[in-house]
């Protein structure tokens, strides 16, 4: 497929052109910093700004395609991770400006274009407990796609302002447009820099719901997204099939969750739920950081 990827450079990105690229895919990366990739061409280019935007959707992917003489090729589809990507990176109202708008834009420019499928990264955060002041504990576990969505903080915010701008888009146009509530990723240099401290205390792993996504199988997800059609509008949570911590399930609910329904006939593995993510799309997480430690 040829694909217009924005925010490739970034920590979830990259891994997810890697993953991309490994099966075929011709990309071009939007972003503002460079990826350096030795096949994947980056326009520089800001999703806040609506000519931009609609100056890659029709841009050659690379230079190699210049040879052909038939012009500029379309896109098969748009995944769209470029974003302020967490809270106290910019002011409030910067990360919610630039988050809204860049969504809103390339969904816009994607749909009057004519691509019929949009893959966006939304978030873990939009169930409010990640950010939150103070402690906020699920409503229930494991956190489903049905848990509420209320949360206090304004990049969690900016991402349920996307879920509702993309399913809106989706209402009006009848295109495949996905939402990925995206766990914590996990690069795999991280496994033995950071788990060993998530080992020890697992505190602080608590605002993640103890889960994570490594970022290969993030790769994965997205590529399951392409392989999928005719869902319509749909959000899925991605996250691995275990803790992030070496506890188990049984003591993680005694210790934090003793008041919290278990909504599950056994006790979840994971109380970041992807079983709607392996129902639809066959989705199958493949690295586990106990492969690491």
């Amino acid at each position: 497929m040829r694909l217009l990827f924005t925010g490739g450079s970034g920590k979830a990105g990259k891994h997810c052109i890697d993953y991309l690229r490994n099966q075929g895919h011709t990309i071009l990366n939007v972003d503002l910093i460079d990826l350096g990739h030795d096949s994947v061409q980056t326009r520089l280019a800001d999703i806040t700004d609506a000519g931009q935007i609609f100056d890659v959707m029709s841009s050659y992917a690379n230079y190699h395609e210049l040879d052909l003489g038939q012009g500029v090729p379309k896109f098969d589809a748009v995944i769209h991770f470029a974003a302020i990507p967490r809270l106290m990176m910019t002011s409030d109202n910067e990360c919610y400006r630039v988050n809204t708008l860049g969504t809103y834009n390339v969904l816009d420019a994607t749909i009057k274009f004519g691509i019929k499928k949009v893959i966006f990264a939304s978030s873990e955060t939009t169930y409010g407990v990640c950010f939150a002041d103070g402690e906020v504990k699920p409503d229930y576990l494991p956190i489903d796609e049905n848990h509420p969505t209320i949360p206090q903080d304004s990049y969690a915010m900016s991402k349920v302002v996307n879920e509702a701008t993309a399913k809106s888009f989706q209402r009006r146009s009848g295109i495949d447009i996905y939402g990925l509530r995206i766990n914590n990723v996990i690069e795999p240099h991280e496994y033995k820099e950071k788990f060993p401290a998530y080992m020890e205390n697992p505190d602080l792993r608590r605002r993640n719901i103890f889960s994570y996504i490594d970022a290969r199988d993030l790769g994965q997800m997205v590529q399951k997204c392409l392989d999928t059609d005719g869902l319509g509008y749909e959000v899925f949570n991605v996250s691995n099939d275990d803790h992030s911590v070496g506890l188990s399930s049984e003591k993680l609910i005694e210790t934090y969750y003793q008041d919290i329904e278990i909504k599950t006939p056994r006790v979840p593995e994971s109380f970041y739920s992807n079983e709607k993510a392996k129902k639809l799309l066959g989705f199958q997480p493949c690295h586990s950081w106990r492969a690491y430690l």
